[in-house]
This record gives structure tokens, sequence and C-alpha cells, in this order.
């Protein structure tokens, strides 16, 4: 009674012809088709499966190999013209072919376990978040206002009040620092744009006795427009900025967020 021998099982002829030169150390360049096709063929012996397309793959494959090996021992015509072709080119492509495939779907595989194994939870906004909305819209007030042109309006303030100094007198008598009320002037301001309802940034600022007033009523300005209660328009660059007070009261200082 013979010792029953469990085969590995292999994917097809290609399969097991990369089994047998890994197996032996050959160089896939140079294979020694009699020692292949030799071990290729006991394989073929000992199979047990019964499945006749299974089988004729592997008996195509042991064709093949048989073929190679005969043209291989035959002595190959001399001709001036054509160089000589190896018999094992066609087989060594195929076989250089199926092992790039066969590394993509390793490769593929590992990544699909890889992913198997990864939890992802989608996107929730909490509800109070979804259905809020602001009051004022700030990005519709400053549509037509950029941080540059605010500069450039400053600067040209600022320098008006710097040439109002006498360059000698300013230089006699001891300087004091100025006391600004920043919540007066914020009244002020809001009174001003009452009574006016539509009026001139820079006549706005040119009213203003000292550069730290100018400062002062610059910030409140930015106030107002971040709480809504004043618009804002410019027609050109660089041309004067046009006031637009939106309300009908005064908000106190300690109201707003400034």
């Amino acid at each position: 009674m013979g010792i029953p021998v469990k085969l590995e099982a292999f994917e097809g002829p290609l399969d097991l012809l990369l089994h047998l030169i890994d197996k032996n150390k050959i160089n896939i360049y140079d294979i020694p088709i009699v020692v292949i096709t030799e071990q290729y063929l006991d394989y073929i012996r000992q199979m047990e499966t019964k499945s006749l397309e299974i089988m004729s793959e592997f008996l195509v494959m042991a064709a093949t190999l048989v073929n190679i090996k005969s043209r291989m021992l035959l002595p190959a015509p001399e001709t001036e013209e054509e160089e000589a072709v190896d018999p094992r080119q066609e087989l060594v492509e195929r076989l250089l072919e199926y092992k790039m495939y066969k590394y993509i779907s390793e490769e593929l595989k590992d990544k699909q376990m890889d992913a198997s194994r990864a939890l992802f939870k989608p996107p929730t906004i909490p509800q109070e978040i979804a259905d809020y909305r602001e009051d004022v819209d700030v990005g519709a007030l400053l549509s037509d206002l950029t941080l540059a042109k605010l500069h450039e309006i400053f600067r040209s303030i600022v320098k008006k009040q710097v040439d109002k100094i006498d360059p000698i007198r300013s230089k006699f008598g001891k300087i004091e620092k100025e006391d600004v009320n920043l919540a007066a002037k914020f009244a002020q301001i809001q009174e001003y744009g009452l009574e006016h309802r539509r009026f001139s940034f820079r006549n706005l600022l040119e009213a203003q006795m000292s550069k730290m007033e100018v400062i002062v009523t610059f910030l409140g300005i930015l106030e107002l427009i971040k709480i809504g209660r004043i618009k804002i328009t410019q027609e050109c660059l660089f041309d004067d900025i046009i006031i637009t007070y939106l309300a009908n009261d005064i908000v106190q200082m300690e109201e707003a967020s400034f």
C-alpha cells in the first residue's frame, strides 16, 4: 500500500511553473527546460483531479514544454539573414506577465483586508447648529469693503491731522495724554447717524480734533458694522465711503460686543 501524498493546489499551469522555478532557484530568463519539463510531468502524473477542464489546461502546457524541449534538442538552422530565436522566449514572456498580475492581485487583496478593518462614521451636525442663522448678514454688509480701502482712508485722515500741526509750536509746552471716553464717542457716532442718516466717512473723521479721536471713531464705525447698525458703500476704488445708518435708536456700549 502506497503512502498518500498531498500535493499543493495551483491556480493553473503557469502558477505551477513559477512554483517549480522558485523551488529550484532558477533564473526565469534562462530556464533549464529539461529539468522543469520532467518535474512538471511528474506533478501531472500525481494529480488526483477528475475535472477534464482543469486537466486540459495542465496537459496543454505539458505539450508546450515537450515541444520546446524537442526544439532545443534539435540543431538550429544556420542562416545569415535571421538570428536564431530562443524557443523559451514566448514562455518566459507569459510567465513574467502572469507573475506581474499575480503580484498585483496579492497587493489588492492586502488592501481589501486592510479596508475591511477600517470603520467610517458619517458626518453629523447637531440640530441646534444646523438651525442657527445669523441675525445680520455681515458678508452682505461688507461685500464692497476691504481692509485695504479702510487702511487707505485712515492713512489719508491721519496725514491731514499731521499736516495741521505746526512743526515749531507743537514742540512748545508739555504734552499730556488725551483721555477719550470710548462709550461717549460710540454714542456720539450713533447720534450723528440718527441725525444725518447718510453721511461721508471721510468728513466724519476729519471733524475729529485729534489722532486719538480719529482712532476711537474708526473703531466705533467698525463695531457698528459688526452689529449691523450701519451699512457702508463705495462707488469706485479710493472714493469716499458713504455710511448709511440703519437703526432708529441708540444701542448702549455695554450691549455691543466691542
